[in-house]
Formats: C-alpha cells, sequence, structure tokens
C-alpha cells in the first residue's frame, strides 16, 4: 500500500504542470490538471484507509545518500486520520478554483497557482506518512515555500506583507524543529523516528524534546500566542487556499505534537497540562477576536485559533490521562481531538468557500457592506448556514459530536479517587460551554449581516450565485458533515486505530483491551439520537417556514408593521452592522482586544451625523512584535550611525578590540 500512496502523491505534486504549460489550450490543461488531482487524491485516500488496518502497518524503506537514516514512510491509524480530510478537501479545492480562479480571466496566475496548489497538497500528505526526520524537513520546507508563493497570488501589498510575515514565522518554526530532530537522533544515532510508547518522558532530554515540539508545531498550529501569522495570511490568499490551510495544513502542526507525544511514555504531568492552558486560551481568545472582525475571511481565520484551541484541549487531556491512568480520559479526549481534526477540516472548509463565493460575487471582505444576498445566492447561503451550525457545536452536524467526546473526557477526570492535578481537567469545560456560547453569537452576526436584511451596498455588478463547480465542493463538504454528525458510529473504528497508533507499546497498560469500543460506542449513543432528534425538528420547522411563505405569497398583501412609523420596510442605515451587534459582548473583552475606536456616537434628541469605526489589531503582531522589531531597527541604526565613523583608523581600533576579546576568550 505505501508504493501506491508515494504514487498518489506525485500525481499530486505534478497535477499542476498540464495548467502552467499548455499555454493557449488553457481550458484543457486545467481539466487535465483537475483529473491528475483528482486521481491522485482518491488513490491515496484509499491507500491510507486500506494501509490503516494492515497488520503490520504498510512500511516502505528505501536506502538513499542523504546522511541520517532511510527514506521511510509507513501508514498507520494515526497518519490516516489526518489524511482523510487533507485528500477529500485537496481534491474538491481544486474543483472549485475552476470557477473561482479560472485561467481564462486570470492568466498565467491561474496556472501557477495551480502549480503550487499541487506542490503544496502534495507536501502536505506526505508527512504524516514520514517515518524520519530528514524525509519530514524537506517536505516540511517544500510545504512552507509554496504556501508563501501561494499567499503571494495577488500580488497586493498586504498579501506581500502577509506572505513575509509568514515566511519569518514558519522558519522559525523550522529552526525549532531541527533542534527538536537531533535531540530526538541522540538516544538512535539517526534520524528514524522511534516506536510509539518506548522512550523516558521523565527525563530532561525529553522535556526539552517536548518544549521545542509545543513551539515548533504550535506555531504552525496557530495556536496562541503562536498565531499571530494566520489571520493576515488567511484572509490574503484565495479563497480555496484558504481552505486548505485553514483546513488541513494548520493540522500538520497538531500532527506533529501528537506524533511526538506519542513517542514517550511516563512523561510529568506538566506536558498535558500545557497544552491544555494553552487550548483554553486560544479556544476564549480565538472567538472573542473573531466577534471584534468585520473582515470576513480575517474573522474565519480566527476562528481557526479557537478550534485549533479546542483539539489542544482534548490533546491535553488525553496526556494528562495518559500520565495519571484514567483510560477514559485518554481514549475519549484523543479521540474527540483527533474527530474535531476531521471535522474542523470540513466545515471550516466549506465555510471558507462560502466566504469565497460571496466574495467573488460582491468583489470585497467587508461584512458590513454585505446584506440581502440570500435572495440572490440562496445555495451558498444554506451551505455557509450549514458549516456555521457545524462549527458552532450544535446538533446534528458534526462538530457537535467531536466536542460532545471532549466534554465526556473531560469530566470522566472527576473519577472517585482521582489525584489534584488531574481534578483541575474540569476547569476546561466551561472555558468550553463559552467558546461555543461566543461561537454562535459570532455566526449569527456573520450570517445576519451577510444574508439577511436588505443590501447595504450598490455593486457595479449584482450579486449572483456561484458556479456549478463552486457549489459542487460545498455540497459535497456540506453531505460529510451532515453524514458524521448523524452517523458518528462509522468513523470509530478509524478513531480506535488512531488511538492504538499513539499509545503504541503503552495501549495494554493504560487502555484494558476491548475498552475502546464500548466506551468511544456507549458515549456515541446519545449523540446519535440527539442528532437525530435535532434534524426532524429542523425538516419541521423549515416545512412549516416554507408552507407559512407561499400562503403569504399567494393571498395576502403586504403592509406595514404596527409603530413602524409607516414604511414597508427598513433602509440600509437602519439594520445592526457587524461592529454594532457584537459591540455588548466585544466591550466584556476589551481589556484583551485593545481595540482602536475613531469616532463618536450620535448624542441629545437632534444629533449631528456621526460615524464610529472600530479596528482591533491583533495583541501580538500588531501590539508586540511590530513595535518591538521597530524599536529593535531603530536601534541598529543609532549604533551604525555612531559606528560607522569613515575613518580607517577607527576600523583598525575595532579590529584589535575585537582579537584582544578573542583571545581573552580563548
Amino acid at each position: 500500500m505505501a508504493e501506491f500512496y508515494l504514487a498518489a502523491v506525485c500525481l499530486i505534486f505534478c497535477s499542476g504542470l498540464p495548467a502552467l504549460a499548455w499555454g493557449r489550450w488553457a481550458k484543457s490543461g486545467e481539466m487535465l490538471s483537475v483529473v491528475l488531482l483528482l486521481t491522485g487524491s482518491v488513490l491515496g485516500l484509499a491507500a491510507s484507509l486500506a494501509g490503516a488496518w494492515q497488520s503490520p502497518a504498510s512500511l516502505l524503506t528505501v536506502a538513499w545518500s542523504v546522511p541520517g537514516g532511510n527514506f521511510c514512510i509507513e501508514l498507520d491509524g494515526l497518519a490516516a486520520i489526518f489524511l482523510l480530510p487533507a485528500l477529500v478537501i485537496l481534491g474538491l479545492g481544486g474543483v472549485y478554483g475552476l470557477g473561482y480562479f479560472p485561467q481564462a480571466r486570470h492568466g498565467w496566475a491561474a496556472g501557477r497557482l495551480r502549480l503550487f496548489y499541487g506542490m503544496l497538497g502534495a507536501s502536505i500528505v506526505l508527512l504524516p506518512v514520514c517515518r524520519n526526520g530528514i524525509l519530514f524537513l524537506m517536505a516540511w520546507e517544500v510545504m512552507a515555500i509554496c504556501c508563501f508563493l501561494l499567499i503571494l497570488t495577488e500580488q497586493e501589498e498586504a498579501a506581500r506583507r502577509a506572505a513575509y510575515v509568514y515566511l519569518a514565522a514558519t522558519h522559525t518554526c523550522t529552526l525549532a524543529l531541527f533542534a527538536m530532530f537531533i535531540l530526538l537522533a541522540e538516544n538512535s544515532g539517526n534520524f528514524d523516528f522511534p516506536q510509539a510508547g518506548t522512550l523516558d518522558g521523565a527525563t530532561f532530554q525529553a522535556g526539552a524534546v517536548f518544549l521545542l515540539a509545543l513551539f515548533g508545531f504550535g506555531l504552525k498550529a496557530g495556536g496562541m500566542p503562536l498565531h499571530f501569522w494566520l489571520p493576515s495570511a488567511h484572509a490574503a490568499a484565495p479563497s480555496h487556499v484558504s481552505a486548505l490551510m485553514s483546513g488541513v495544513m494548520l493540522k500538520v502542526g497538531i500532527y506533529g505534537l501528537i506524533r511526538i507525544t506519542g513517542f514517550y511514555a511516563g512523561q510529568p504531568a506538566w506536558w498535558g497540562g500545557s497544552i491544555l492552558a494553552m487550548g483554553v486560551v486560544s479556544a476564549i481568545m480565538g472567538v472573542v477576536f473573531a466577534l471584534a472582525q468585520h473582515d470576513i475571511k480575517r474573522l474565519l481565520a480566527y476562528h481557526s485559533v479557537e478550534n485549533i484551541g479546542i483539539i489542544l484541549i482534548g490533546l491535553g487531556g488525553a496526556l494528562l490521562g495518559k500520565t495519571f491512568h484514567s483510560p477514559a480520559l485518554v481514549v475519549l479526549g484523543l479521540a474527540g481531538a483527533l474527530l474535531h481534526v476531521v471535522n474542523h477540516g470540513l466545515f471550516k472548509s466549506l465555510l471558507f468557500l462560502g466566504a469565497g463565493s460571496v466574495i467573488q460575487a460582491t468583489g470585497t471582505r467587508e461584512i458590513d457592506r454585505y446584506g440581502g444576498l440570500l435572495r440572490a445566492m440562496p445555495y451558498t447561503a444554506f451551505f455557509f448556514l450549514g458549516g456555521a451550525v457545524a462549527i458552532c457545536g450544535l446538533p446534528p452536524l458534526n462538530g457537535f459530536v467531536s466536542e460532545w467526546l471532549i466534554y465526556l473526557g473531560l469530566l470522566h477526570s472527576q473519577t472517585e479517587g482521582a489525584p489534584f492535578p488531574l481534578s483541575l481537567v474540569v476547569l476546561a469545560v466551561p472555558a468550553l460551554a463559552m467558546t461555543g456560547a461566543l461561537a454562535v453569537a459570532c455566526f449569527v452576526k456573520v450570517f445576519g449581516v451577510t444574508f439577511l436584511g436588505t443590501a447595504r451596498s450598490q455593486f457595479p455588478v449584482p450579486p449572483r450565485e456561484a458556479s456549478g463547480s463552486m457549489l459542487l465542493p460545498m455540497a459535497v463538504l456540506f453531505f460529510c458533515c451532515l453524514a458524521i454528525g448523524l452517523a458518528p458510529w462509522t468513523i470509530v473504528p478509524l478513531l480506535q486505530q488512531a488511538v492504538a497508533a499513539w499509545l503504541g507499546s503503552a495501549l495494554e497498560t493504560i487502555v484494558p483491551v476491548g475498552a475502546f469500543g464500548s466506551t468511544l460506542i456507549g458515549t456515541l449513543a446519545p449523540v446519535y439520537w440527539l442528532s437525530l432528534c435535532a434534524a426532524l425538528l429542523l425538516a419541521i420547522s423549515a416545512m412549516i417556514f416554507i408552507w407559512q411563505k407561499s400562503f403569504q405569497e399567494a393571498g395576502c398583501e403586504k403592509r406595514p408593521v404596527s409603530w413602524g412609523c409607516g414604511y414597508r420596510e427598513g433602509t440600509p442605515r437602519m439594520q445592526y452592522t457587524a461592529v454594532s451587534f457584537a459591540e455588548l459582548l466585544v466591550s466584556l473583552f476589551r481589556w484583551g482586544l485593545w481595540s482602536d475606536v475613531s469616532g463618536g456616537r450620535a448624542i441629545g434628541f437632534f444629533p449631528a451625523l456621526a460615524n464610529l469605526a472600530v479596528h482591533t489589531p491583533d495583541m501580538i503582531l500588531d501590539r508586540l512584535i511590530h513595535p518591538v522589531c521597530r524599536g529593535l531597527s531603530r536601534t541598529a541604526f543609532a549604533i551604525r550611525a555612531f559606528v560607522h565613523q569613515g575613518w580607517i583608523g577607527i576600523y583598525l581600533l575595532y579590529s584589535a578590540l575585537t582579537l584582544c576579546l578573542l583571545l581573552l576568550w580563548l
């Protein structure tokens, strides 16, 4: 199976070549690129799922001349759970690009995008199967460069700034990974990955490896406060690239963190506590920053930070359960985190594709310029609503299932006789509940301001529904979200394989044989009934709404509402804006947002015209990194002006002093 999977990676890697090289036959080149991409995605999906159930796992090892080990890839359950959403989203994104970024409209830029899109996808789907540190870093660097070039697609000033911030961030985490793999190689003498559960986690070296992994992979995943590159990069990239970055690429960081922690047994409690604390901060502050945004793609980007936080909460709970030998917390926490990896990839990609359709129809990312798009774009509105319900963790869609598992895992930490550090895990439950409530408020704002009410702006070209090639991927993603929500037990066997691969040799000592099925199936049984009841209620509500609307349109004359001052309908200025809708909730977190407010409020019975503008910069990038870098730059220029006098004697004196200092040091 590993050979077939490697062939799929090669197909994906080369899929963009026809679109770039076909010249005047651009349409044929685009279609051939999509066919190659879909073929590679389907072949890779089949090979990864088949390899997950092979015993022993499907392994391919080839000797190569690069120092540090072998070319080694392996398909196991943990890799398969990350490859499942990656390959699905990758293929659907290629289809979406036919309508969103066609070569007939964008020329060579579309060909370059398809080339780098395929290379990015190939590097992403290669990383989870790598079993050698050198091979992992090579694929990691290809992923970093291709993503940088994709962010630069639009060639605007904001895109350049976002791309260079991303490049600096990704190479910083690469340096941390270099150090991490060097420390790992000290045990075996080469860069091949050790087997799960075979290393001692109580040593100083293990703690250093964990901290480097937490920094390096946490920076790639976008956990707060290491998220600073993420909002601008997601906003600047084309929408189907943003879907791949948010739904898939961020999870490579999560995968690396899960894989590295799985190498160790007997790790201290502060490992799980650190990840749990980062998860809580990311979940709450991510959704709070999303509430304060009025750029639709930046808003969705901050929701990626929120959902990465939810995944980290589940992983932190599983690590604490592994430390204190709590089988239920290990199984439910890790299974919930892994299922949320799949779920977030599906519904966040659906939301980014829906946002891309809205942006293409209106030409702007500003939510306050939207309004009433439900009439012009009913299918896009429906799919976007489905993604919003899923990301809020509401039944009957898939986000509810994974959050349910994480909730139950956290609550299982309160078993009788649980040690005090494990009892503190329950403090994450109210944080998770607050995150869900704020997410509901945020997407009520987004959907209401965007699709409901009346139009706030007159666009040069009236908005219209997206093309079929853009609607089809959204429909497939929505169906996947609904299928997992209504039939969650279908993915339980894959979750079992993934948890077993993570525990490795520690499986039998932590989780009793047969506990997987009973734990997961038993906890998912209520989810099925809740999702089914919610689906029936939604269907009944939809039928009543359709019947009532058709009855009103058939026989009733529309009249002004009572106390409506005689207006038949509100004007655009009477509607809530994104800023005003979220103002009350945002004001509760003013201490962490530090928003820039300009303008004033209307005061008195006959106030003059007043404008209010609120901008919320990122607290790490704009409030910390940029000021520090500007200060260092000014200091460096001042030192240079002092040191560079233009006198050759002074330069000789500097050389002599440097030699003296080196001699003293040696």
